[in-house]
């Protein structure tokens, strides 16, 4: 069900509990690869349509200060030199610094005058209201990558929180990954591996992941 108001006056809280406002579909030769990913910010699923907004919803959902992250959230509506303008944003993200409405685009699209167009408008409206518009392209290949490899270790349903906080206690700051998958040689290695990975993913340790992870990355504890 959708219901038309005034963009000033929707409340927030509306658009979080929104279902996407298009309906995906899936049929064989489509151009892009559509699909759905369970999150752990949400503890539920969020639909994608293509593997570069799989790209923005995998670091959103890494990213402590988000924690709302919601899909094809709702359709604006504008008259623009007489002609009535739609667009339908990829995400809406709740962060600690507030809302941000986030479209997703190919680098290489972006100087399409239809595609500049609609998001020079949609930055117009979303803004009036003091959110924050994003768009998202291309990512850092090796970030996305680190990323997408912790999210492996995201559900934090599946760890024993005990072990979780004995693991965090132990390690140091400075110590290398590598170390870091040692801290309790009276337990099995890829159980403290993994566990140290989680922890990686849920932010309580931290390492550069400017660069592809290895055991040398020097890690250390959250601020």
């Amino acid at each position: 069900m959708t219901a038309e108001c005034d963009w000033a006056s929707v409340l927030l809280d509306a658009l979080t509990a929104a279902s996407p406002y298009r309906t995906f579909r899936w049929y064989l030769g489509q151009r892009h690869y559509s699909g759905v990913y369970w999150s752990a910010t949400v503890g539920d699923h969020v639909v994608y349509e293509s593997r570069l907004e799989l790209s923005r919803l995998l670091l959103a959902d890494f990213d402590a200060r988000v924690s709302a992250i919601v899909a094809q959230p709702f359709l604006l509506t504008t008259w623009i030199e007489g002609k009535r303008r739609r667009h339908i944003p990829d995400y809406l993200l709740v962060t600690d610094d507030g809302p941000v409405v986030v479209d997703v685009k190919p680098r290489h699209r972006l100087e399409d005058p239809k595609v500049a167009l609609a998001f020079a408008w949609t930055r117009q409206v979303v803004e009036s209201r003091g959110w924050a518009y994003e768009v998202f392209s291309e990512p850092p290949a090796a970030e996305l990558e680190n990323v997408r490899f912790l999210a492996g270790y995201r559900r934090s349903g599946l760890f024993d929180q005990s072990l979780v906080d004995e693991v965090a206690g132990q390690v140091a700051d400075g110590m290398s990954l590598g170390d870091c998958f040692l801290v309790l040689p009276d337990q099995p290695r890829p159980l403290v591996k993994s566990t140290v990975l989680h922890l990686l993913w849920v932010g309580r340790l931290v390492c550069d992941l400017s660069r592809p992870l290895s055991p040398g990355h020097s890690v250390r504890r959250a601020a």
